[in-house]
């Protein structure tokens, strides 16, 4: 065939209409996201949850959604939760509330194609009517160690197909992990302090065994001297008995609390804590929620229960 013949019949409207369909088919293709893996997700509860698509993710825990913000997938979260505010870009996001009080519609008015929430949302009735969609729903395991943080950055980067970007981010965290850690070693038994974290000052609720603010306490180098398990108003008797030389709270979004709020009050007045107004403020989603951020939140709680010890280290951006 003479080339000006082959010329014609490559410009044909037939061979240009399916040149034109694989450019697109090449252009959807290279702007999906990663692939999903083919094998069902085990979740924290042991259920096996198939995800085929998470274009349109919806994410509910501070750690969670800073998770995958540090996977890279920020742009495909389409809302969060009332406590995930960091990055700052996440405070442009829809929000559906605080994560234990969901309101189903809520949820499912954003149709997300894929939610992903810490293990303690709820309440159980919202949570009943979302396990029941057909959107898949993945439950990321709260514990507070370090290995629990890298079995929630592999679980999610599995849900994402994000299993390389996993690996980075593990190895990362662990790396920041051990060297904040590394700092509590440096102080003597003999100086370690009693640290009493307080989620609020009406009733004195405060952490005890089995939270995540004991465990940041621990990590630190300080010692929780309560040691009942959970959160509970503690009394001033107890108070005395235990006699906290150091008090830890989130702020109060009024630009407190200050240690004369804390320390006015009469049940903490005569404490060690009081004396020397030692009070440390970190925010909440820094503070509780084991994610990319703690081994800051560990290093600047160590520095300041221990600057003799520690002096030279620098605060981390909360």
């Amino acid at each position: 065939m003479p080339v000006s013949s082959r010329l014609r019949a490559a410009h044909r409207p037939g061979r240009s209409r399916w040149m034109a369909l694989l450019l697109l088919i090449v252009g959807v293709l290279s702007a999906a996201p990663p692939a999903i893996a083919e094998e069902p997700i085990r979740d924290a509860f042991g259920r096996e949850v198939q995800v085929s698509a998470a274009k349109r993710i919806l994410t509910l825990g501070a750690d969670v959604s800073e998770i995958v913000v540090a996977l890279g997938a920020e742009e495909r979260i389409v809302a969060v939760d009332r406590g995930s505010t960091y990055p700052e870009t996440l405070k442009q996001k829809p929000n559906v509330g605080y994560r234990r009080a969901l309101s189903a519609e809520g949820v499912i008015s954003l149709a997300p194609d894929l939610i992903i929430a810490s293990e303690d949302a709820g309440p159980s009735t919202a949570i009943d009517i979302l396990k029941s969609l057909s959107t898949p729903l993945v439950f990321v395991p709260e514990r507070n160690s370090l290995e629990g943080m890298i079995d929630k950055i592999e679980l999610i980067s599995r849900t994402l197909g994000l299993e390389e970007q996993g690996k980075v981010l593990a190895a990362r965290v662990t790396a920041d992990f051990n060297a904040a850690t590394a700092l509590a070693e440096r102080v003597p038994a003999e100086r370690r302090r009693r640290v009493v974290f307080f989620h609020g000052l009406l009733k004195l609720t405060a952490a005890g065994e089995g939270t995540a603010a004991n465990a940041i306490i621990s990590y630190a180098g300080g010692i929780n001297p309560l040691d009942f398990k959970g959160y509970k108003s503690v009394s001033e008797e107890s108070l005395v008995e235990i006699a906290p030389e150091v008090v830890v709270m989130m702020p109060d979004d009024k630009g407190g609390p200050t240690p004369e709020d804390v320390f006015s009050i009469p049940a903490l007045k005569t404490t060690p804590a009081a004396r020397d107004k030692a009070l440390i403020v970190l925010k909440g989603a820094y503070m509780i929620n084991f994610g990319p951020r703690t081994a800051g939140a560990i290093r600047d709680i160590a520095a300041a229960l221990y600057p003799d010890v520690l002096a030279g280290e620098n605060a981390s951006p909360q």
